[in-house]
């Protein structure tokens, strides 16, 4: 992947790659009483396909800060962002707002669109004529790292 990055985010474009895959267990694993090992079966799942619905207009950001993190975005977090996607009340957007890239929920009101953070230590950015605003691309899936 080619990064290029902006203050609060690091965007990679995926690259094309004949990989069959991972092995996928297709059985669910509990998080409550263990299920016995014979009750499993074995395929091959890609990220890219499971991950990726349209190619072209798909690229991957890396979170930078606090203000998402009651949304399930971390910092540090893998984003994938689908820019074919139409923009909706209540989505998660990448958004260039006067010259920086944010990540926030949508909130379309009678009122007008609000950026809205999804930590109580941030506040709602409402967006007016003043402001150069872009909804970059809609956020479909968070990949964490798990320690």
């Amino acid at each position: 992947m080619q990064p290029y990055a902006s203050n609060h985010l690091t965007f990679f474009k995926p690259e094309p790659t004949n990989d069959l895959g991972a092995v996928f267990l297709d059985t669910g694993i509990s998080a409550g009483f263990p299920s016995p090992a014979e009750d499993f079966k074995e395929e091959r799942l890609s990220l890219d396909r499971e991950l990726i619905k349209n190619k072209e207009a798909t690229f991957f950001a890396r979170v930078s800060g606090q203000s998402m993190i009651d949304a399930g975005l971390d910092d540090n977090d893998l984003l994938v962002i689908d820019r074919s996607l139409t923009p909706q009340h209540n989505k998660i957007a990448v958004c260039f707002l006067d010259g920086e890239f944010t990540v926030k929920r949508l909130k379309v009101e009678a009122d007008g669109v609000w950026l809205q953070p999804e930590n109580e230590n941030y506040k709602p950015i409402k967006i007016t004529e003043e402001n150069h605003f872009v909804i970059w691309g809609i956020v479909t899936n968070v990949i964490k790292k798990v320690y």
